[in-house]
């Protein structure tokens, strides 16, 4: 039996045991710099607020943007969990607004490598995320690197941040022309929804949606929907300069109202009814197997 046939019995024991799936949300951007981590941080906070229990996983290895923007260092990471024997529990750093926060350390590059009893450890404290967590938000890195598009072809919803700027908007084409390209991606099984920063108006950000989407459509055939834009706002400067979510230095600040529309949105049982919750187990299995098949 090789260890993608030992992955798929181990994720069907988990889902046998009738657990609850966690929604897996994985906020992206083609570039850095467009606040891609502000925003997930921000939903995150905001979804907290509608009752919804929340984790981050800060998939951005090498850059600590989460602990920073939350002004709070983690004990431990992913890689405690991996190969120090910690469970999942002690890994989770709570933030503010009772948002926790899982730092990804740079372990994951190594799972390919490890045995059928430590996979098995792994992805069972991994399904336990899906009890704790109702939503899991998973924040990449920035750009098109194959540990990024690893993240988004292992995930089902996927949140592409972009700014007005043309170098962005080039670079958004570029992250879902190589995502389109991924033999595992399958875009029947994803939704991708993109979201305006920094924008002057709302119809700013439509514009820059339409733009975006015209290409994707005639060239990619990709279905891309839009989630809404963020304004520009002194006000989110201000917060991430005291290290604070905006939407809990001030939560009537341009910006916090936008987040929370989009949470909204997110939120909407109608508007999502034809999402299917994967859990944490299935998420991670997914990298996995692809890592060992390359």
């Amino acid at each position: 039996m090789d260890q993608a046939e030992q992955l798929r019995n181990i994720i069907k024991m988990n889902n046998q045991s009738q657990r609850p799936l966690a929604r897996v949300i994985t906020v992206t951007s083609g570039k850095g710099g467009v606040g891609k981590s502000n925003t997930a941080i921000n939903l995150a906070v905001q979804l907290r607020k509608m009752g919804q229990r929340v984790i981050i996983l800060d998939a951005d290895f090498g850059l600590a943007n989460i602990e920073i923007m939350f002004g709070t260092v983690p004990k431990h990471n992913l890689c405690d969990l991996i190969y120090q024997g910690k469970n999942i529990k002690e890994i989770i750093t709570w933030g503010p607004a009772e948002v926790g926060f899982i730092s990804g350390g740079s372990g994951i590059a190594g799972l390919s490598n490890l045995s059928r009893d430590y996979l098995t450890y792994i992805i069972q404290n991994l399904a336990e995320l899906d009890a704790i967590a109702d939503v899991i938000i998973i924040d990449t890195g920035a750009g098109i690197s194959d540990a990024v598009l690893e993240f988004l072809v292992a995930s089902g919803e996927i949140l592409l941040v972009t700014t007005p700027e043309p170098t962005s908007i080039t670079d958004s084409y570029s992250l879902l022309k190589a995502l389109n390209r991924h033999p595992r991606f399958k875009k029947e099984a994803t939704q991708v929804k993109v979201i305006a920063n920094r924008v002057e108006s709302e119809e700013e950000g439509e514009s820059l949606f339409h733009k975006l989407n015209v290409v994707v459509a005639r060239y990619l055939k990709l279905p891309i929907t839009y989630l809404g834009s963020i304004p520009q706002d002194v006000q989110l400067s201000k917060a991430v300069m005291q290290q604070t979510p905006v939407s809990i230095h001030n939560p009537n600040a341009k910006s916090t109202r936008a987040f929370e529309n989009m949470a909204a949105i997110l939120c909407d049982k109608e508007l999502n009814k034809s999402l299917q919750k994967r859990g944490m187990a299935a998420f991670f299995s997914h990298i996995i197997s692809g890592k060992q098949k390359g």
